[in-house]
């Protein structure tokens, strides 16, 4: 083939050596942590001479196959292909075997040609996670025989590099004459493009503090991806945390591809979604045997690879319509194509969280990798939810009452040590009739994470023996454990256990991450670059910590488009919003909202700290001005209704809308002009005064010296800067945010406030 292509040898094998059904029911394999920890518990078991993670590379005809082999021990002339596992090893499929056979040749022919060896003896090492257990597979192979199958995969292989290779050359070429898609930038828009084709040409993070309007989306893009071809990187992932956010990048992809109608941009861009918003049959389990998408689905996939990678735009949509033409399982099929596209729209977890698919693929086939993320400033608490678990006692209870006898006696003793724990923890009679009773546990319950992985192994080996027995609460259970008994693992100074028991039989243990920095520090490392975008990212020092960024990050914050005419911010120093307070805040802060409303009517929305708490003042308002529209948010809002909601605010239009700070209205949603001209927000956002936040504000402390301000200042007025990001949008927009809390004039909290306000006072309620 003309010029050269790279693969590495575990997406050589996955592309040739796969075939049959696909096939989901067993025991999910093992998370890339514990594989890590089970290679080098193997790799601890051998000689002293034994080469653990040895690098090879070997070519055939233009290709390029590079990867590392898990360990050759050069007296015994032994090559191990070391695979983790749960369970009976029986269970595995035959295509999943051929794999791992596949893997372990093509690194014995590359081994053996790089040392000159005429044969050598071939192992697959498959080590059971739980116990320890490895069970070796054994073939002796000449050094012909390897170079020929090396040969046979690589022939399979090579149309399929040409063209990639071909692709690579005509995407890098374009980007490389990349231009801008507009006449000219937004305020503030050139300087954040600027700053991020920097990040990328230097190879560091960078936090970029943007205000809302600028395009953000679009100045972030375009420079990653005219870094792209400059940089060599391999993919650019752009991760959100809703879906609007998706949404808004592939519309900034389309504006960039389409620069030339005649010829648009030569890029593969997916779209990945959630398993279950991609599913098509719900229905089913996922096997050949129940899903005809999952039924001889390798057979079909190369036609579909195929038909995906020539149409190159593949949002969620047109992803479904190719699959469905190729009776494959779209989703599956997604997952496939992401080692295949240039830039991959989803959310922040295929980077970040511990199974991440995208990071997993970056890691294999040694990606240089241009990461983005919007909305950052919502990563700490996603990164903690990422690397928190939790055990649901009632589930528990639930699965006894009808279990199968080979997990009835695993799921009898964990009962008995959810009391032992709960009897400890002083929580026999909390939560029955009055409130939930909730206990810090100083230790983690050694016996009891013990009990749920025997738990885990029972469900494990049933399931595997019985997979038409997989129940949705069975495996539920299973997938709960089997999180929970990782996390455990993992135990340390950036978690901490608690216990919450609502009731008899209704408590929750939960593992709880105080410190994403400690999981995903690895994670950006792994990146070329990494660019963290908000309209709320102050300050720095902040997301450094908790998310363990390098020390080398670029910090910038871009000064904003809007004139501090636009918006007029009022604190109201009279009123207090403290919990202590609220009763009587209820008269002068319904006061202050009518006055602002009688003196310039029109759309507002008024944020609260609490559903309780905007009751007591809705009731209030509509008693006292019944001829002011208003309108609430609900507990439990399901999305018709909030589109209802968002509908009231149409242009021309008056009232006030009632919500809850950090809720689904306080961000992420965009109403210009005079669809809404003001924000009422009656609370600093402070997280709750209790238990777990003082253990967070004493944990933070400790490691940063930051405890309150981590822990209460900071996060608390992240959602109210969002919340007031809502009232100007763009550089036309004018308003009003009113600020209704004493503490709003503390030299400490106003520090935290967007430096473009001009903050004034007002205490003539």
């Amino acid at each position: 083939m003309s010029g050269n292509y790279r693969v590495a040898v575990r997406a050589l094998c996955d592309f040739t050596a796969r075939e049959g059904d696909l096939d989901h029911r067993f025991t999910p394999a093992p998370s890339a942590r514990e594989g890590m920890q089970g290679h080098a518990l193997v790799a601890s078991r051998r000689g002293e001479d034994y080469l653990a993670e040895l690098p090879l590379s070997g070519a055939f005809e233009g290709l390029t196959v590079t990867g590392r082999a898990d360990g050759y021990d050069p007296v015994t002339n032994r090559l191990e292909e070391v695979k983790t596992h749960r369970g009976r090893l029986e269970r595995m499929a035959d295509n999943q075997r051929a794999l791992h056979w596949a893997q372990v040749k093509v690194y014995g022919a590359l081994l053996c040609a790089e040392r000159g060896l005429e044969g050598i003896t071939l192992t697959l090492v498959y080590l059971e996670i739980a116990s320890g257990k490895e069970t070796l597979l054994t073939q002796d192979a000449t050094a012909d025989e390897l170079q020929a199958f090396f040969a046979e995969q690589c022939q399979r292989f090579l149309a399929w590099a040409q063209q990639e290779a071909d692709h690579r050359q005509r995407r890098d070429d374009a980007l490389c004459n990349l231009r801008f898609p507009h006449a000219t930038f937004r305020p503030g828009q050139r300087e954040l493009a600027e700053d991020v084709y920097k990040a990328a040409s230097t190879g560091r993070c960078l936090l970029a503090q943007a205000p809302t309007g600028i395009g953000k989306t679009l100045a972030t893009l375009f420079p990653m991806l005219s870094a792209m071809p400059r940089q060599q990187l391999d993919r650019i992932a752009f991760l959100t945390m809703k879906t609007p956010g998706r949404r808004l990048a592939l519309n900034a992809l389309i504006t960039l591809s389409m620069r030339d109608k005649n010829e648009p941009l030569p890029l593969r861009v997916l779209e990945l979604v959630a398993r279950e918003k991609a599913c098509e049959y719900p229905d089913r389990a996922c096997h050949g045997e129940s899903c005809p998408l999952a039924a001889g689905f390798y057979d079909r996939l190369p036609a579909a690879r195929q038909a995906a990678v020539e149409q190159g735009w593949l949002d969620r949509q047109a992803l479904r319509e190719v699959a469905l033409a190729h009776e494959v399982c779209p989703y599956y099929l997604g997952q496939e194509l992401a080692r295949w596209s240039d830039v991959i729209v989803g959310d922040v977890n295929h980077w970040f969280d511990s199974h991440a698919l995208l990071h997993g693929l970056a890691q294999a086939n040694e990606w240089r990798a241009g990461v983005l993320v919007d909305e950052a400033h919502n990563l700490v608490e996603r990164a903690r939810g990422m690397y928190s678990a939790e055990l649901d006692q009632q589930r528990l209870n639930r699965l006894r009452r009808v279990a199968p006898s080979p997990i009835a006696g695993p799921l009898g003793r964990l009962a008995r040590q959810w009391q032992t724990v709960i009897k400890a923890a002083g929580l026999e009679a909390a939560g029955d009739k009055g409130p939930p009773g909730y206990a810090l546990l100083a230790t983690l319950p050694d016996k009891l994470v013990g009990a749920v992985q025997q738990v885990g192994a029972a469900i494990t080996d049933y399931l595997g023996e019985h997979p038409d027995q997989a129940s949705l609460e069975l495996q539920e259970l299973l997938f709960e454990a089997l999180a929970f008994c990782r996390l455990a693992e993992h135990f340390g100074e950036h978690s901490l256990c608690d216990l919450t028991r609502h009731g008899r039989g209704r408590a929750v243990l939960g593992l709880r991450n105080l410190i994403p920095a400690d999981f995903l520090t690895a994670r950006f490392n792994a990146a070329h670059s990494v660019v963290l975008f908000s309209a709320t990212l102050n300050p720095a020092h902040y997301y450094r910590d908790l998310l363990g960024l390098p020390t080398t990050t670029a910090w910038r914050e871009v000064a904003s488009p809007f004139a501090a005419r636009q918006l007029e911010v009022r604190i109201h120093r009279d009123i207090s919003t403290r919990f202590r307070d609220r009763d009587a805040s209820i008269e002068p802060l319904v006061a202050a909202m009518a006055q602002q409303y009688q003196r310039r009517p029109g759309h507002y929305l008024a944020f609260f700290s609490s559903f309780a708490y905007l009751e007591a003042a809705l009731t209030r308002f509509r008693e006292a001005h019944p001829d002011v529209p208003v309108f609430s948010q609900t507990r439990g809002m399901p999305e018709a209704q909030r589109d209802a909601f968002l509908a009231r605010f149409s242009p021309g239009g008056k009232g006030i809308g009632f919500a809850v700070l950090g809720g689904a209205f306080a961000e992420g949603i965009d109403l210009p002009g005079d669809r809404l001209i003001g924000a009422f927000i009656a609370t600093l956002g402070l997280p709750p005064f209790n238990a777990f936040n003082e253990a967070l504000k004493a944990r933070l402390s400790a490691r940063f010296g930051q405890g309150d301000d981590y822990t209460y200042q900071i996060p608390g007025m992240i959602k109210v800067v969002q919340a007031a990001g809502r009232v100007i949008r763009s550089p036309e927009d004018e308003g009003v945010v009113v600020l209704i809390d004493d503490r709003f004039a503390q030299p400490k909290v106003r520090a935290l406030l967007p430096s473009w306000w001009q903050l004034g006072n007002h205490s003539s309620c």
